[in-house]
């Protein structure tokens, strides 16, 4: 037992063997507007992840409630356009009253998460939603289709940003 935690402190130490990546901090956008980012956004891309696998159709309905906490509903398609209809519905604080962009999103207490808003359109036209470990990563747009020159365009930034564009998936909108 304890060489199992030698093992796993030498892994977790700063400098250890497994010492993560050192990753530039997460820029986020200087300011964002919680009213004008309310309504839904279609999910155009993703880093998916395993609760995200086979689901298509994607959205994300955002609101501002009354003690200006964000309510977050997000709804997508089991594997076609006609498939189940899936829902989760969450809350989230801003953490960062001065640009707005890092909220904390609780998915049933006490489990919850940061998400940044890194890029966002001038006419709040599409939103990128990232972490600061790179793990996760939503491009959402106002419209069902995005602009391809506007797509890669988010893409060059996020490289910039250190995200790895090979990991992104378009999320089927039909």
């Amino acid at each position: 037992m304890k060489y199992i935690l030698l093992l796993i402190t030498i892994l977790a130490a700063p400098g250890g063997l497994a010492a993560r990546e050192r990753l530039p901090e997460l820029k986020v956008v200087e300011q964002f507007d919680v009213n004008r980012g309310s309504g839904t956004w279609y999910e155009t891309a993703r880093i998916t992840h395993w609760f995200q696998r086979g689901l298509v159709c994607a959205t994300a309905s955002y609101s501002v409630l009354p003690n200006g906490k964000l309510s977050i509903w997000n709804t997508a398609r089991r594997g076609r356009a006609d498939g189940k209809l899936e829902t989760a519905g969450y809350t989230a604080k801003i953490v960062d009253k001065l640009t707005n962009a890092k909220v904390s999103v609780t998915y049933f207490w006490p489990l919850s998460a940061e998400f940044y808003i890194i890029d966002l359109g001038e006419d709040y036209e599409y939103a990128v939603v990232g972490e600061p470990k790179r793990k996760y990563l939503w491009i959402l747009s106002r419209t069902a289709r995005m602009d391809p020159e506007v797509y890669n365009g988010i893409l060059e930034r996020l490289k910039e940003q250190g995200y790895d564009p090979a990991k992104i998936e378009m999320t089927p909108q039909e």
